[in-house]
């Protein structure tokens, strides 16, 4: 693994430092990733965030495939599947928009801060296919977080809410990384974790779980019907990619896939690909734990899938608590 050394500078090299540290960036950081973190954020122009393309995983419908919608609620509990979110809380602030490059085209994500055992880095939750192509077996490029998107949804990292927070390593399992399109494996395995240095912008802090609240995460799975709420940005369709949606209510299993993933009842478009899912969701303070994530669809069925976060998960969540560049985990 590549494990950078702490730094140890004088004090003089510091001051001298600080003036050529970036709007946002820690004098902590080096000098080789305070100017790849520049180089992203002055990659993504207006003109390139406002023409990234939505990223969607969507897998063909099987003949004579069983009914895999998602269980109806009960118990009088409304069903969401697909509306702003207007609460604010923890929710608003910390699951943002994700910005990318798969070769030579960008594309657009969702994310969301993930609690970590680090104090240099932080850690942005997404799907696999918003950090790996694995038909090109390529890692993305010039990725950028954008937290609390909706209060500000500008295309200039200091006017919106908090800043810009760019990836110096990608961290995926290797039951994506070798399949070579959307196989049944591959739908099990769509989850990754971006690891971020210091960003944001000026008068923020620079680590962003200073900036925000991280979410807790868990490695186990929800029972059939445990109610859940999935967040994200949806970009195509009647969605424009500025605000936040979600969708609420039992959660299923996708019969298409063995039950080997969860279902949801729910209208999300490409661009809220990553964001995340959460159990025991509390409304009132728009928190609660990350079990999953939008991760593809169906052509027809206006259902969201998911993986279910177990071991392998929790193998590429460790192993992003401890790299600091691109790496394949498990």
């Amino acid at each position: 693994m590549d494990r950078r050394p702490p730094l140890v500078l004088a004090v003089a090299v510091v001051i001298l430092a600080l003036a050529a540290v970036p709007a946002g960036a820690a004098p902590g950081a080096s000098a080789e990733a305070r100017a790849e973190h520049q180089r992203i954020i002055d990659f993504w122009t207006p003109a390139r965030m406002k023409t990234a393309i939505p990223r969607a995983a969507e897998r063909p419908l099987p003949p004579r495939a069983p009914n895999a919608k998602p269980e109806k609620p009960g118990g009088g509990t409304a069903t969401v599947t697909g509306a702003s979110w207007t609460k604010g809380g923890t929710v608003r602030t910390s699951v943002g928009k994700v910005f990318f490059t798969l070769g030579t085209t960008n594309y657009t994500c969702s994310g969301s801060v993930t609690a970590d055992t680090r104090s240099d880095y932080s850690l942005v939750l997404t799907a696999a296919h918003c950090a790996y192509d694995e038909a090109a077996d390529i890692f993305a490029t010039n990725w950028m977080f954008i937290p609390d998107y909706q209060s500000a949804p500008t295309r200039t990292c200091e006017k919106t809410t908090y800043g810009c927070w760019t990836a110096d390593a990608l961290v995926v399992h290797r039951g994506w990384a070798d399949e070579e399109s959307l196989t049944a494996k591959a739908t099990q395995h769509d989850f990754a974790f971006a690891v971020v240095g210091p960003g944001g912008k000026s008068g923020v802090p620079s680590q962003l779980d200073a900036a925000v609240k991280p979410f807790p995460i868990s490695f186990a799975a929800v029972g059939q019907g445990t109610r859940v709420y999935a967040f994200g940005y949806p970009a195509e369709g009647k969605y424009k990619g500025s605000k936040l949606i979600y969708c609420a209510g039992p959660v299923g299993f996708d019969a298409w896939n063995a039950d080997e993933t969860y279902s949801l009842a729910c209208n999300m478009t490409g661009g809220s690909s990553g964001g995340p899912w959460f159990s025991d969701f509390d409304e009132d303070t728009g928190s609660g734990t990350q079990i999953s994530l939008n991760s593809y669809g169906y052509t027809g069925v206006k259902a969201m899938f998911g993986p279910m976060f177990g071991d392998p998960t929790r193998v590429v969540y460790e192993a992003a608590n401890e790299v600091t560049s691109d790496f394949i985990a498990g």
